[in-house]
């Protein structure tokens, strides 16, 4: 019997005869799975997770019942509440049914490259969270106020810009009395917005901490900063867990829909991440947790409300609204987030029901709003978001471009980690291939092994321009098969692809392919992307762009060059297309560090103007027309001299 087996959070996934082992099965697929014993069944290394429900999207219903029951060897090597949680070693598990199994963290040999930087910023120190160190009047048998009394007395007197009706938090009020005698009636107060005491410590301590998160849909960015120097101390990322339950917004919608508990679910495991990477982040710069006294966060209106508990199901579908679109702030113990007790949690705005603080955090970080060129802003992810404009108007749409981009939808797509291919060359003349493996320095050459097991985004960009420069595929998509060479062939089901990869030269064992079927899923997210842009551009009024900045992983490794081939983004002079790295974790870092950006924050979600580009009008009709290579009728004099060389196919 076949069975459907999807790995996450690789997104890699294949009908299986049942009967196999996971472990068996992951190799097959390429799938690097920590097995020291190599598969021996002594290491306990290999742990997995059987994910339990019915995935819409992807067409299955997976539960635990559809493996073989738990060996001597999993009673040994897994806790109990492992054991309860579903989790199993992939090395004992045979496939008797459809799965959907993640693999955790600790069990993946080689992690998904994330780009936790962005670029070099001027920014403004002035958190919301800031110290004060008081020495207080003892109490004595003359002076009955309490301590809280005491404190904010000293606290007004000593800084008289503090807000008059200042207040203490209950968790801070619980420890009061001891720490104020700790310190022997000298305390360091920290202040939220110089009206709140959210912690207290004896003594005097100058340093001061919080941490900006970046949630997004496939990975979390975190970074760990100095609130007095405005420096970055640490960051840290890892794959956004909840990726589990979809790859996409819309598959972690529907589970939310269609399981029990589905959302609660989804919410304590993004916190989870996020509490991991508070604590690798505090324990590599040597400070407690509860020291972080102030964070940031941004995601999109999806992960906005999954993270936050808040039901998503009403924005997946018309109108598409959110719950609420005001930025919030929010105890941290409210959300389970394991920092300071009465510490703060900081959301920006939301936009629009697919447009969320992400994007906002990368209008904080980019200004358009203040600028007089027109610029084009991309967000690559799995979901896309695109800004346009000026200080005069600015507009913004999202499309779902990220899961074929990001390799979901391609044969042998992989996300970027060691062993995917991330830059390709083709010859015009012989049509043989050039590439570069993650985790090698060299470019591939005959003469050389270079165990390849897939190909990443920006390859994938690269390939598709390549074959259209050497007349492999012409303006529509199609292959050429009057060309003469072995790498240009049909499949078992008669369909053209390309080999880029022959077998032997391969981590997988087999060749490593470019389908018509992933030309025509680029083509699709391309034209959705570009379409976005195109009709912003209309809205607003011109058909021209001054610069283009791409932002997010994405938009950081792909060749720009590549991009414009396709026809990802309308003609721009390559010179202004820059990629600026992680917009939206910068973002975050800004409204971290200075309070005066979470009010620009506001403000700039609350006169962008949304486009929802699927309802206009003519939306089928340029959608059809972006698909070709470049595009059917614009025209892109930028790169007209390479247009130019591609071979005429003839018919």
């Amino acid at each position: 019997m076949s069975c459907q087996v999807v790995f996450q959070p690789s997104g890699r996934r294949g009908m299986i005869e049942s009967g196999s082992t996971l472990l068996e099965v992951a190799r097959e697929l390429g799938i690097d799975i920590e097995s020291p014993c190599s598969g021996t069944k002594n290491c306990g290394k290999c742990k997995v997770k059987i994910e339990e429900g019915y995935y819409e999207k992807l067409g299955l219903t997976s539960h635990i019942s559809h493996v073989s029951p738990l060996t001597e060897s999993e009673k040994i090597a897994l806790q109990p509440e492992e054991v309860r949680a579903n989790y199993r070693l992939a090395c004992c598990t045979q496939i008797k049914g459809d799965l959907l199994v993640f693999v955790p963290e600790e069990s993946r040999s080689t992690q998904q490259i994330v780009l936790e930087t962005g670029k070099d910023r001027l920014l403004q120190v002035n958190p919301a969270v800031h110290k004060y160190f008081v020495k207080m009047i003892p109490a004595s048998m003359d002076d009955h106020r309490g301590d809280f009394d005491r404190l904010k007395a000293s606290l007004l007197a000593q800084y008289t810009h503090l807000n008059q009706e200042l207040s203490i938090d209950y968790t801070v009020l619980l420890s009061l009395p001891k720490t104020v005698r700790q310190g022997k009636w000298s305390v360091t107060a920290t202040l939220w917005k110089n009206q709140v005491i959210i912690a207290l410590e004896p003594g005097l301590v100058e340093a001061a901490y919080g941490v900006a998160i970046d949630v997004g849909t496939t990975t979390v960015a975190a970074y760990l900063c100095d609130l007095l120097t405005g420096k970055v101390l640490q960051q840290d990322s890892m794959m956004n867990p909840q990726i589990r339950y979809g790859e996409d917004v819309l598959s972690r919608i529907t589970y939310g829909m269609n399981n029990d508990n589905g959302l609660a679910i989804m919410h304590q495991t993004v916190i989870e991440g996020i509490n991991t990477l508070v604590s690798r982040l505090s324990e590599a710069s040597g400070i407690n947790v509860e020291q972080v006294a102030d964070m940031v966060l941004v995601f999109n209106s999806a992960m906005h409300h999954i993270a936050l508990n808040i039901d998503p199901s009403y924005m997946g579908r018309a109108p598409f609204a959110p719950a609420i679109r005001a930025s919030l702030d929010i105890k941290a113990r409210d959300l389970g987030i394991r920092i300071a007790p009465g510490g703060n949690i900081h959301c920006l705005p939301v936009e629009a029901g697919f447009v969320g603080p992400d994007n906002v955090a990368v209008l904080i970080a980019e200004e358009p709003h203040k600028q007089e060129k027109r610029m084009l802003i991309i967000d690559i992810g799995t979901n896309g978001e695109i800004d346009f404009g000026n200080k005069e108007r600015l507009l913004s749409t999202s499309c779902a471009t990220g899961p074929a981009l990001e390799g979901a939808q391609i044969k042998f797509g992989m996300r970027a980690a060691p062993g995917a291919i991330e830059t390709v060359l083709l010859d015009p003349v012989s049509l043989e291939p050039r590439f570069k493996v993650i985790g090698e320095a060299n470019w591939y050459h005959p003469s050389q092994t270079i165990k390849a097991k897939g190909i990443c985004g920006s390859g994938i960009i690269d390939i598709i321009a390549e074959m259209f420069k050497s007349g492999i595929i012409d303006t529509s998509g199609k292959f050429n098969m009057q060309l003469s060479s072995p790498r240009i062939r049909r499949d078992a089901h008669n369909k053209p692809e390309y080999v880029l990869v022959w077998a032997e030269e391969t981590s997988i064992g087999s060749d490593i392919t470019v389908t018509q079927g992933d030309v025509r899923a680029i083509q699709l997210a391309k034209a959705a992307l570009y379409v976005g842009a195109k009709i912003l551009m209309q809205k607003w009024g011109t058909n021209q762009v001054d610069s283009v900045t791409l932002a997010g992983a994405f938009g950081s490794y792909i060749n720009k060059e590549s991009a414009l081939v396709i026809g990802l983004f309308p003609d721009c002079d390559l010179a202004k297309v820059v990629a600026v790295g992680n917009a939206a974790g910068d973002g975050a870092k800004l409204a971290l560090l200075d309070a005066d950006k979470r009010t620009d924050a506001q403000a700039v979600a609350d006169i962008i103007q949304f486009v929802e580009t699927a309802v206009e009008p003519d939306f089928q009709t340029q959608f059809i027309q972006a698909l070709n290579f470049p595009h059917s009728n614009d025209t892109f004099p930028h790169i007209q001299h390479i247009l130019d060389k591609i071979p005429t196919i003839k018919p």
